[in-house]
């Protein structure tokens, strides 16, 4: 992949994003994009979590933005918890 990146032409910014993914390592860059992902993720969850619960006695679309805004709010703290602790190796 590494080769392929850099015979394109990628900017050095994002070769440097992409082989930290590649290799795993966690730093600013790719642990705010895990984070990203994950609210992402949480937020798609939590809108067919809300409509599932809640679709007929609220309505669809108020459950659905419900739980939306409410699904990432458990979410975005257990993620950071986990990437420093997958930083530093504390478990």
């Amino acid at each position: 992949m590494t080769e392929i990146l850099s015979n394109l032409g990628v900017n050095p910014t994002f070769y440097s994003l992409f082989v930290n993914l590649k290799i795993g390592e966690i730093n600013l860059e790719t642990g705010l994009l895990w984070l990203a992902i994950s609210m992402i993720i949480s937020i798609i969850g939590g809108a067919i979590g809300g409509m599932l619960l809640a679709g007929k006695d609220i309505g669809y679309q108020l459950s659905a933005m419900l739980g939306s805004l409410l699904g990432p709010a458990g979410v975005i703290p257990v993620v950071t918890v986990g990437l420093v602790f997958l930083k530093y190796h504390i478990i």
